[in-house]
């Protein structure tokens, strides 16, 4: 079961480094995210989703960890992160800390042990690594002639990040250990030590990068790295039972069994959430939110969710995002109005949702050279813009020292713009994020049940006693649903709606939710 905590949980995603600089290096930092507390609080978010925060050589934006007990530098202390905590709690904000488990960076003291010429030493096998310097690796990525020892070692993503080695599931080589030889269970105990040692300082869990990477040669149910997470819960339930795991993983059939109380669904093509919010399919573009798009049909998404969905229910929580540090802001598909309509129905789903830094005040996605590994990720890691002042509010550091330039646009979306409109995108986020709070029934785990999801009509769909309708198109379109709506009043509504005699009528880009 999921930790109860997260059944009224919303998530606010910050990327460290463009949040707020309070020291004025350019760079966001610890003490920047204190002082913004009460606005976070303010959205209706009361747990934290903190970018990687420890020492790093910034290869991979922090993805590349150096020392897992370390925060960087550029943030603050460990003791300023044990504050952020101890504030946050204060006001009601759990925190949970990005955990990079598959890899490390090649500066790690673990891989400068593994890859000496003194072997064999305590980190021989911490990492995977073939018998001879010419060797590759078969089909696994690697890396050749830049290792102290005779072998080539495996990567995990960049070539900056070698893989931490919790074995194989069906080894092929002698060099390819079995999950259960010592030195592969002493990196997952290892990993496990890290966990101990942030939530006993008062993290609360931990969203796992890669979290299905970890056993090579797998199979396709991932039996092997499935029984490493399972062993991990039972860790956590024996002396952190609050705390909460969420996987990057986008299959949560797999994840959630094994152990993890959330899974994104993020942007891989078998979830087909980008069908929803930003469809890349070409010719033509039919993401659902659109009002213009022409073929629009919410079952390309909902025949794999329901799936889904039936498969977990009870077990833990699909989680989708608005967006996050590793794609496209909405703004740069959707206009205010129809990121309006996916906010409502994102928000009112089942599961936890997740907002991304921004994205509540419409922020943009930025044509940005790629920094600290960022590619074209780079663009929607820009600095929050909280006013009109200098940088936008972000830091007072000179525009050339900042860590990324703010939007130079005269119509730079900002929270100061936005604070005082009932009608901004801000003030509809805090107002959905309040109604979804003030009724168990469009939290965590109440029921969802899909009602109309034709063609031409609008999504119908309940939660508990609550019936919610979203019409995306710039139509007015009618459902028929088989209850009585006479005497249901309207809880929230965007733009039109009308509901009377068993039939629902939604009047062009519209949503309501009806008691």
């Amino acid at each position: 079961m999921p930790a109860k905590w997260l059944k009224d949980a919303v998530f606010y995603e910050i990327y460290p480094q463009s949040f707020r600089d309070t020291n004025s290096d350019g760079i966001g930092d610890f003490n920047g995210i204190i002082e913004k507390l009460d606005y976070i609080k303010s959205l209706g978010c009361n747990a934290l989703w903190l970018n990687p925060c420890f020492d790093s050589p910034f290869r991979d934006a922090g993805y590349d960890v150096r020392d897992y007990k370390k925060v960087a530098p550029r943030y603050g202390t460990n003791n300023d992160l044990y504050r952020l905590f101890g504030e946050a709690h204060k006001k009601g904000i759990r925190v949970i800390l990005d955990l990079v488990p598959g890899h490390t960076s090649e500066e790690h003291p673990w891989f400068r042990r593994s890859q000496s010429a003194e072997q064999p030493n305590p980190y021989t096998n911490r990492y995977i690594w073939t018998e001879h310097w010419f060797a590759g690796c078969g089909d696994l990525p690697y890396i050749a002639g830049e290792a102290e020892r005779s072998g080539t070692y495996i990567i995990n993503f960049f070539k900056c990040q070698p893989a931490l080695n919790y074995g194989f599931l069906k080894p092929r080589e002698p060099w390819q250990l079995p999950m259960d030889h010592p030195d592969c269970i002493a990196t997952r105990e290892a990993m496990k030590d890290v966990m101990r040692f942030w939530l006993k300082h008062g993290c609360d869990g931990f969203r796992v990068d890669m979290a299905a990477s970890l056993v090579k040669y797998d199979d396709e149910r991932k039996s092997g790295t499935c029984a490493i997470w399972r062993n991990v819960r039972q860790m956590l339930d024996a002396e952190f039972p609050d705390a909460a795991l969420v996987a990057e993983w986008s299959r949560p059939d797999l994840s959630l069994p094994a152990g993890f109380d959330m899974d994104f669904i993020l942007n891989d093509p078998h979830t087909r959430y980008a069908t929803l919010l930003r469809d890349y399919n070409e010719p033509v573009d039919n993401t659902y939110f659109r009002k213009d798009a022409p073929d629009r049909d919410i079952t390309r998404f909902l025949d794999i969710y329901q799936g889904w969905y039936a498969a977990t229910r009870g077990v833990g929580y699909i989680s989708m995002p608005t967006c996050n540090h590793d794609t496209v802001r909405l703004r740069h598909r959707l206009d205010e109005t129809e990121i309006k309509l996916a906010y409502a129905f994102l928000f009112t789903m089942p599961g936890v949702p997740f907002l991304y830094y921004g994205d509540e005040i419409g922020m943009r996605y930025l044509e940005l050279p790629g920094k600290e590994g960022g590619y074209f990720r780079t663009g929607s890691r820009s600095p929050m813009q909280w006013d009109a002042s200098k940088n936008l509010g972000f830091s007072n550091a000179e525009a050339d020292a900042l860590y990324l330039p703010v939007d130079s646009a005269d119509d730079a979306p900002t929270v100061a713009a936005q604070q005082d409109d009932p009608a901004s995108l801000l003030n509809t986020v805090r107002a959905l994020l309040k109604l979804r709070h003030d009724n168990e029934d469009l939290q965590a785990d109440a029921p969802y049940e899909p009602v109309c999801t034709e063609k031409g009509r609008p999504f119908v769909y309940r939660r508990g006693n609550l019936l919610l309708a979203v019409n995306p198109s710039g139509e007015k379109l009618f459902a028929d649903v088989d209850m009585d709506l006479d005497h249901r009043e309207a809880l929230f509504t965007l733009g039109m709606a009308d509901a009377a005699h068993g039939r629902l009528v939604m009047g062009p880009q519209s949503f309501a939710v009806l008691k």
